[in-house]
C-alpha cells in the first residue's frame, strides 16, 4: 500500500510547489521585465511620484467640474454594522456588478436618478455607458459618446469654452484594440488629470 501512497504524496508536494509556488514566480518576474509598467499596475503618479490611481481602475469622480464614469455597485462593509454592506463605488477589494434584473424597480429608478443627473430629455438621450453599470464595477473608461456628453457640463463648471474641452477629449479618444476589439473609448482618470493640467484653477 505504501508503494502506491508515497508516489502519489511525491506527485501532490511536486505540482503543489511547480504550480503554486515556481510558474506564479516565473510568471511575475517575466511580466515585470517585458511589460513592467502593466504588471506594477498600470500606475499613474504625479510628478512627485504620488500614485494617483490606475489605468485600470475607476474613480468615483463626483464634481461638476470633471468627467464622470460609469455607474460602480461595488460594495463595502458598513462600519457601523459588520453584517450588512454599504455602496463603497469603485472598491477595489470588492469588483462586482448590481446583479439586478432588467424588471428590478431598484434598476430603473437608479437609471432614471442618473439620467436626470445627467440632464438627459427624449431628444437628448444619455449614452447607456453613462447609466449602466459594469460587470467589475470597476470600469475606468466610457465610450467617446459619453465623454462628448458631458462636454457642455465640465465647460459650464469651469468657466471654459466648449471648444477647449471638446479638444482634450478629442485628444484621450482612444481606437480599437487592434483595430478591430471594442469601441472608441477615453480614460476617465486620464482625461481629468489633462483638464486639471490645462485649466488648474477649475474655475
Amino acid at each position: 500500500m505504501l508503494k502506491q501512497i508515497r508516489p502519489a504524496i511525491s506527485l501532490a508536494l511536486f505540482f503543489t510547489v511547480l504550480c503554486g509556488l515556481v510558474y506564479p514566480l516565473a510568471m511575475t518576474r517575466i511580466a515585470h521585465v517585458l511589460f513592467p509598467r502593466q504588471a506594477a499596475g498600470s500606475l499613474i503618479t504625479n510628478k512627485d511620484g504620488t500614485v494617483v490611481g490606475s489605468t485600470l481602475i475607476g474613480q468615483n469622480f463626483t464634481s461638476e467640474k470633471y468627467f464622470w464614469g460609469r455607474p460602480s455597485a461595488t460594495t463595502d462593509t458598513d462600519p457601523n454594522d459588520s453584517t450588512k454592506t454599504i455602496a463603497a463605488p469603485y472598491n477595489a477589494a470588492n469588483s462586482m456588478g448590481s446583479n439586478l434584473g432588467p424588471t428590478s424597480k431598484a434598476l430603473v429608478d437608479r437609471i432614471q436618478g442618473d439620467a436626470e443627473k445627467y440632464g438627459a430629455t427624449k431628444d437628448h438621450p444619455v449614452p447607456v455607458d453613462l447609466v449602466t453599470t459594469s460587470a467589475s464595477g470597476l470600469d475606468p473608461d466610457i465610450s467617446a459618446a459619453g465623454a462628448y456628453y458631458q462636454v457642455a457640463r465640465v465647460a459650464k463648471a469651469r468657466g471654459m469654452t466648449e471648444a477647449a474641452v471638446r479638444s482634450l477629449v478629442d485628444a484621450h479618444v482612444e481606437g480599437r484594440l487592434l483595430g478591430l476589439i471594442g469601441e472608441q473609448h477615453v480614460n476617465v482618470l486620464a482625461l481629468n488629470r489633462a483638464l486639471d493640467a490645462a485649466h488648474p484653477s477649475g474655475n
